[in-house]
Protein backbone atom coordinates (compact mmCIF):
# COMPACT_ATOMS: atom_id res chain seq x y z
CA UNK A 1 0.00 0.00 0.00
CA UNK A 2 1.30 3.73 -1.40
CA UNK A 3 0.15 6.75 1.49
CA UNK A 4 -0.13 9.64 -0.57
CA UNK A 5 -1.22 13.15 0.20
CA UNK A 6 -2.44 15.26 -2.98
CA UNK A 7 -2.37 19.27 -2.76
CA UNK A 8 -4.39 20.73 -5.43
CA UNK A 9 -7.28 23.58 -5.11
CA UNK A 10 -8.95 22.38 -8.22
CA UNK A 11 -12.13 19.99 -7.26
CA UNK A 12 -12.30 19.07 -10.84
CA UNK A 13 -8.47 18.17 -10.56
CA UNK A 14 -8.42 16.68 -7.62
CA UNK A 15 -11.76 14.54 -8.72
CA UNK A 16 -9.67 13.13 -11.71
CA UNK A 17 -6.70 12.33 -10.13
CA UNK A 18 -8.49 10.19 -7.64
CA UNK A 19 -10.23 8.04 -9.98
CA UNK A 20 -7.16 7.88 -12.50
CA UNK A 21 -5.25 6.34 -9.02
CA UNK A 22 -8.14 4.44 -8.69
CA UNK A 23 -7.38 2.66 -12.41
CA UNK A 24 -3.31 2.45 -11.98
CA UNK A 25 -2.82 -1.08 -10.37
CA UNK A 26 -1.39 0.24 -7.44
CA UNK A 27 -3.21 0.53 -4.22
CA UNK A 28 -2.58 4.02 -2.89
CA UNK A 29 -4.62 5.25 0.35
CA UNK A 30 -5.13 9.07 0.18
CA UNK A 31 -3.96 10.50 3.68
CA UNK A 32 -5.38 14.29 2.77
CA UNK A 33 -6.58 16.37 0.11
CA UNK A 34 -5.08 19.59 0.59
CA UNK A 35 -5.81 23.04 -1.23
CA UNK A 36 -3.42 25.76 -0.50
CA UNK A 37 0.30 26.86 0.53
CA UNK A 38 -0.99 27.88 3.47
CA UNK A 39 -2.57 24.30 4.74
CA UNK A 40 0.09 22.52 3.39
CA UNK A 41 2.56 24.11 5.64
CA UNK A 42 0.61 23.86 8.59
CA UNK A 43 -0.34 20.25 7.74
CA UNK A 44 3.69 19.42 7.24
CA UNK A 45 4.59 21.07 10.87
CA UNK A 46 2.53 19.14 12.59
CA UNK A 47 4.74 16.32 11.61
CA UNK A 48 2.17 14.38 9.55
CA UNK A 49 4.17 12.17 7.16
CA UNK A 50 3.21 9.88 3.99
CA UNK A 51 5.26 7.75 1.35
CA UNK A 52 4.14 10.12 -1.61
CA UNK A 53 3.04 13.50 -2.35
CA UNK A 54 0.92 14.36 -5.51
CA UNK A 55 1.21 18.31 -6.23
CA UNK A 56 0.36 21.13 -8.31
CA UNK A 57 2.43 23.84 -8.92
CA UNK A 58 0.01 27.05 -9.23
CA UNK A 59 -2.19 27.22 -5.54
CA UNK A 60 -4.33 29.98 -4.89
CA UNK A 61 -1.87 31.68 -2.37
CA UNK A 62 1.26 30.59 -4.38
CA UNK A 63 3.46 28.14 -5.99
CA UNK A 64 3.78 24.65 -4.29
CA UNK A 65 7.34 25.15 -3.66
CA UNK A 66 6.87 27.36 -0.99
CA UNK A 67 5.92 24.68 0.97
CA UNK A 68 9.08 22.94 0.16
CA UNK A 69 11.16 25.64 1.44
CA UNK A 70 9.32 26.71 4.51
CA UNK A 71 9.03 23.00 5.91
CA UNK A 72 11.60 20.57 5.88
CA UNK A 73 9.81 17.29 3.64
CA UNK A 74 11.93 14.20 3.18
CA UNK A 75 8.98 12.73 0.39
CA UNK A 76 9.00 12.52 -3.11
CA UNK A 77 6.58 14.91 -5.20
CA UNK A 78 5.04 14.09 -8.27
CA UNK A 79 4.29 17.55 -9.96
CA UNK A 80 1.13 17.40 -11.78
CA UNK A 81 0.29 21.20 -13.61
CA UNK A 82 -0.76 22.72 -16.82
CA UNK A 83 2.44 23.91 -17.20
CA UNK A 84 5.69 23.19 -18.54
CA UNK A 85 7.79 25.86 -17.88
CA UNK A 86 7.79 24.94 -14.05
CA UNK A 87 9.67 21.39 -14.59
CA UNK A 88 12.98 22.57 -14.21
CA UNK A 89 11.96 24.52 -10.10
CA UNK A 90 10.34 20.89 -9.75
CA UNK A 91 13.09 18.74 -9.62
CA UNK A 92 14.82 21.25 -7.13
CA UNK A 93 11.94 20.63 -5.08
CA UNK A 94 12.15 16.92 -4.00
CA UNK A 95 10.25 16.26 -7.62
CA UNK A 96 10.56 12.56 -9.04
CA UNK A 97 8.15 13.54 -12.16
CA UNK A 98 6.47 16.05 -13.50
CA UNK A 99 3.38 15.32 -15.38
CA UNK A 100 1.06 17.83 -17.17
CA UNK A 101 -3.07 17.98 -16.64
CA UNK A 102 -5.10 16.27 -17.89
CA UNK A 103 -3.12 13.88 -16.60
CA UNK A 104 -4.11 9.43 -17.50
CA UNK A 105 -4.04 6.23 -15.96
CA UNK A 106 -0.75 6.12 -18.26
CA UNK A 107 1.13 8.87 -17.25
CA UNK A 108 0.27 7.99 -13.11
CA UNK A 109 0.99 3.77 -13.86
CA UNK A 110 4.52 4.93 -15.11
CA UNK A 111 4.58 7.34 -12.65
CA UNK A 112 3.89 5.17 -10.09
CA UNK A 113 6.42 2.58 -11.63
CA UNK A 114 9.32 4.77 -11.02
CA UNK A 115 8.65 5.96 -7.24
CA UNK A 116 8.70 1.76 -6.58
CA UNK A 117 11.66 1.60 -8.24
CA UNK A 118 13.60 3.97 -6.98
CA UNK A 119 11.81 2.76 -3.27
CA UNK A 120 12.82 -0.25 -3.67
CA UNK A 121 16.70 0.35 -4.83
CA UNK A 122 17.32 2.50 -2.10
CA UNK A 123 15.56 0.27 0.18
CA UNK A 124 18.45 -2.89 -1.56
CA UNK A 125 21.22 -0.13 -0.71
CA UNK A 126 19.90 0.60 2.90
CA UNK A 127 19.23 4.05 1.96
CA UNK A 128 16.17 6.06 2.82
CA UNK A 129 15.00 8.22 -0.35
CA UNK A 130 16.52 11.20 1.64
CA UNK A 131 19.65 9.95 0.00
CA UNK A 132 17.66 10.28 -3.56
CA UNK A 133 16.46 13.83 -2.87
CA UNK A 134 20.06 15.29 -1.99
CA UNK A 135 20.99 13.62 -5.01
CA UNK A 136 18.07 14.92 -7.34
CA UNK A 137 17.95 18.33 -5.55
CA UNK A 138 20.92 20.74 -6.89
CA UNK A 139 22.56 23.42 -4.72
CA UNK A 140 20.75 26.94 -5.03
CA UNK A 141 22.80 29.34 -7.72
CA UNK A 142 25.14 31.69 -6.24
CA UNK A 143 25.14 33.82 -9.09
CA UNK A 144 22.56 35.28 -11.97
CA UNK A 145 23.47 36.44 -16.02
CA UNK A 146 21.46 39.64 -16.56
CA UNK A 147 21.99 41.89 -19.75
CA UNK A 148 22.64 45.27 -20.27
CA UNK A 149 22.72 45.97 -23.57
CA UNK A 150 24.99 43.78 -25.95
CA UNK A 151 26.97 42.70 -22.92
CA UNK A 152 25.75 39.64 -20.74
CA UNK A 153 26.90 40.73 -17.05
CA UNK A 154 27.36 38.20 -13.89
CA UNK A 155 26.17 39.21 -10.68
CA UNK A 156 26.68 37.43 -7.38
CA UNK A 157 23.36 36.65 -5.92
CA UNK A 158 24.86 38.34 -2.60
CA UNK A 159 24.76 41.34 -3.96
CA UNK A 160 21.47 42.08 -5.04
CA UNK A 161 19.20 44.08 -2.46
CA UNK A 162 15.83 42.92 -4.06
CA UNK A 163 14.14 42.22 -7.50
CA UNK A 164 11.07 43.90 -8.29
CA UNK A 165 8.32 43.85 -11.20
CA UNK A 166 7.06 47.23 -13.10
CA UNK A 167 5.28 47.50 -16.16
CA UNK A 168 5.62 43.80 -16.86
CA UNK A 169 9.06 44.11 -16.69
CA UNK A 170 12.01 42.57 -13.44
CA UNK A 171 14.39 44.50 -12.56
CA UNK A 172 16.84 43.97 -10.20
CA UNK A 173 18.75 46.30 -8.16
CA UNK A 174 22.30 45.60 -6.34
CA UNK A 175 23.88 47.15 -3.61
CA UNK A 176 25.35 50.04 -5.90
CA UNK A 177 21.85 50.89 -6.69
CA UNK A 178 22.92 49.66 -10.47
CA UNK A 179 19.34 48.24 -11.89
CA UNK A 180 19.64 45.84 -14.05
CA UNK A 181 16.58 43.55 -16.29
CA UNK A 182 16.21 40.35 -15.54
CA UNK A 183 14.96 37.75 -17.73
CA UNK A 184 12.89 35.82 -15.65
CA UNK A 185 9.37 36.30 -14.10
CA UNK A 186 9.61 36.79 -9.86
CA UNK A 187 8.09 33.14 -9.57
CA UNK A 188 11.01 31.64 -11.68
CA UNK A 189 13.67 33.87 -9.54
CA UNK A 190 11.62 32.46 -6.08
CA UNK A 191 11.83 29.42 -6.83
CA UNK A 192 15.80 29.43 -7.73
CA UNK A 193 16.78 31.39 -5.09
CA UNK A 194 17.58 30.45 -1.36
CA UNK A 195 15.06 30.88 0.71
CA UNK A 196 16.93 31.40 3.57
CA UNK A 197 18.28 34.32 2.11
CA UNK A 198 15.79 35.72 -0.26
CA UNK A 199 12.05 36.79 0.78
CA UNK A 200 9.16 36.98 -1.48
CA UNK A 201 7.72 39.97 0.29
CA UNK A 202 4.33 40.56 -2.48
CA UNK A 203 3.75 40.45 -5.53
CA UNK A 204 6.02 43.18 -6.72
CA UNK A 205 9.03 42.42 -4.44
CA UNK A 206 11.38 39.56 -3.37
CA UNK A 207 14.40 41.02 -1.31
CA UNK A 208 17.75 40.12 -0.12
CA UNK A 209 17.89 39.48 3.72
CA UNK A 210 21.52 41.00 4.06
CA UNK A 211 19.93 44.02 3.17
CA UNK A 212 16.89 44.36 5.16
CA UNK A 213 17.42 47.50 7.45
CA UNK A 214 14.18 47.63 9.55
CA UNK A 215 10.39 47.02 9.04
CA UNK A 216 7.85 48.51 11.10
CA UNK A 217 3.76 48.25 11.12
CA UNK A 218 1.89 49.19 8.55
CA UNK A 219 -2.15 49.73 8.69
CA UNK A 220 -2.05 47.98 11.75
CA UNK A 221 -1.96 44.62 10.69
CA UNK A 222 0.50 44.83 7.62
CA UNK A 223 4.51 45.37 7.68
CA UNK A 224 6.63 48.13 5.60
CA UNK A 225 10.02 46.95 4.83
CA UNK A 226 12.76 49.14 4.58
CA UNK A 227 16.23 48.38 2.82
CA UNK A 228 19.51 49.87 3.40
CA UNK A 229 20.00 51.36 -0.14
CA UNK A 230 20.45 54.50 -1.20
CA UNK A 231 17.29 53.97 -3.78
CA UNK A 232 14.25 55.41 -1.79
CA UNK A 233 11.38 54.93 -4.22
CA UNK A 234 10.40 51.56 -3.29
CA UNK A 235 7.70 51.07 -1.00
CA UNK A 236 7.54 47.47 0.33
CA UNK A 237 4.50 46.02 1.94
CA UNK A 238 3.64 42.67 3.66
CA UNK A 239 0.59 41.55 3.87
CA UNK A 240 -1.00 40.45 6.75
CA UNK A 241 -0.98 36.80 5.78
CA UNK A 242 2.70 37.11 4.97
CA UNK A 243 3.43 38.95 7.95
CA UNK A 244 3.74 36.04 9.97
CA UNK A 245 6.18 33.97 7.81
CA UNK A 246 8.38 37.53 7.26
CA UNK A 247 8.99 37.39 10.89
CA UNK A 248 10.11 34.51 11.18
CA UNK A 249 12.28 33.85 8.49
CA UNK A 250 14.03 37.03 9.72
CA UNK A 251 14.30 36.07 13.37
CA UNK A 252 15.70 32.35 12.44
CA UNK A 253 18.14 33.62 9.94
Amino acid sequence: MIHAIIIEDEHIAQQNLLDSLKNTGYEVAIDAVLTSVKESIEYFKSGNKTDIIFSDVQLGDGLSFDIFREVTINTPVIFITGFDRFMLYAFENNGIDYLLKPVGKEELSQALWKYKMLEDHFIRHDQSLKNLLEFTNPKKKTRLIVKKGIENISIKLEDIAMFYTENKMVYLVDKHQKKYIVDKTLNELEAELDNAIFFRANRQYIINLNFVKCYKPYEKVKLQVDLDIPERDHCIIISQLTAPYFRKWITEA
